[in-house]
């Protein structure tokens, strides 16, 4: 499956985030992923003052992921130039986003299924550059197409890739904590061996 461009307009963000009928998230989901990322990092006791999220949509994580870091500041990058005049988002893109510093959380949630794999491996990058301590990441991959999406509220205008193809891109940058958590490489963080996700295989 291969995606076709087109405008990440008000009709994409009314048909997948607004309409009940067809969204293929809600609030109150986007606000468990923030308590789960939250309970992760507070777990580890990890000095969380800033938030980015590329690629952050309509903002369903801001307010939680706040609430789980009241010190800390966010950042919300968007290429849409729907939802930037909306919102007020920082506009970019994933692939071709610069920080002066990096930021000690990075968020990017569902946006590398829409990049072909050469762009793909550039965001997977730049990510990297952006991220002091820990990466939260997540994409459609082909086993969640084929057995865990919803393909009626899920776009399918998107390139499908194995999530070893992902793994082994975030493994030269990061380590995987789990639960779509990757800790930045040379940060230090002290987890009993039994906790720690599985070695991304290669």
């Amino acid at each position: 499956m291969a995606a076709q461009a087109y405008a990440f307009d008000r009709d994409y963000y009314r048909r997948y985030y607004s309409d009940s009928r067809t969204r293929v998230t809600s609030s109150a989901e986007m606000g468990r992923r923030a308590a789960l990322v939250g309970a992760v990092l507070k777990h580890y006791e990890m000095p969380i003052r800033s938030i980015v999220d590329v690629g952050c949509g309509v903002g369903l994580l801001r307010r939680p992921l706040l609430a789980e870091f009241p010190r800390a500041r966010y950042t919300g990058v968007e290429l849409s130039e729907y939802l930037c005049a909306r919102h007020g988002w920082t506009r970019g893109s994933v692939i071709d986003f610069e920080v002066a510093k990096p930021f000690d959380l990075t968020i990017c949630y569902d946006v590398a299924q829409y990049l072909d794999a050469r762009s793909a491996a550039l965001a997977l990058e730049r990510l990297a550059r952006a991220t002091r301590m820990v990466l939260y990441f997540s994409a459609l991959t082909t086993e969640d197409w084929r057995e865990n999406c919803d393909r009626s509220r899920t776009d399918r205008n998107v390139y499908l890739r194995d999530a070893d193809w992902y793994r082994r891109r975030l493994a030269r940058q990061f380590a995987p904590i789990g639960l779509g958590l990757w800790l930045k490489r040379g940060y230090e963080l002290v987890q009993w061996e039994l906790e720690k996700s599985w070695p991304a295989r290669r």
